[in-house]
């Protein structure tokens, strides 16, 4: 019998404790000689966390964000949008500091392997057979997870690409194809 009442006064005051403190309330609590945690979070953000009724923290400094934080999660997210963006642009320019910049254009892929030494070996082979073919032309022999390839040029336009495809499947390559991505160019 006194286990039965010992059982119900626990889950009592359990449940009465429940929804006392939040997630983030409890790791912003005040602890003698240690520092101090501030969150400032969108109320969506701390529906998520909290897994509680908006209604509930509204009302609590914690879960409101303040100006200044709500303007750096914006600016955040502006950057975010902004890096995406220079990533999906064709005609963005990316300096890489060395007389030459990043943009998306054309490369001739030809040879794509697996990922053993016996790959790496043919695509350095190829690669080297290229260079020797192809005096100037770039030649881009690494492994692109998960395997070995070997790809040629940096094209600007997808007829330029076509050519050095033509090139390469005379020389035997067939199943080198052309591909998109980013590509360096010299100013």
């Amino acid at each position: 019998m006194n286990r039965v009442i010992s059982i119900i006064i626990l889950c009592i005051g359990i449940l009465l404790n429940v929804d006392a403190q939040t997630f983030t309330q409890r790791i912003q609590g005040h602890a003698a000689g240690q520092g101090t945690v501030t969150i400032h979070q969108d109320e969506a953000i701390d529906r998520l966390v909290n897994e509680a009724k908006l209604s509930s923290h509204a009302a609590s400094p914690a879960a409101k964000p303040t100006t200044p934080a709500t303007a750096t999660a914006k600016t955040g997210e502006k950057k975010a949008q902004e890096k995406e963006a220079d990533n999906e642009q064709t005609d963005e320019q990316k300096p890489t500091g060395r007389g030459t910049y990043k943009v998306i254009g054309y490369r001739v892929q030809a040879f794509a392997g697996g990922n053993s030494r016996k790959d790496r070996q043919q695509a350095e082979h190829i690669g080297n057979s290229i260079r020797s073919q192809f005096i100037g032309v770039p030649v881009y022999v690494h492994f692109h997870s998960p395997r070995w390839i070997c790809r040629v040029g940096n094209y600007r336009t997808y007829e330029e690409a076509h050519q050095m495809l033509l090139s390469l499947r005379n020389m035997g390559y067939n199943q080198a194809t052309i591909v998109k991505g980013k590509i360096t160019v010299s100013y």
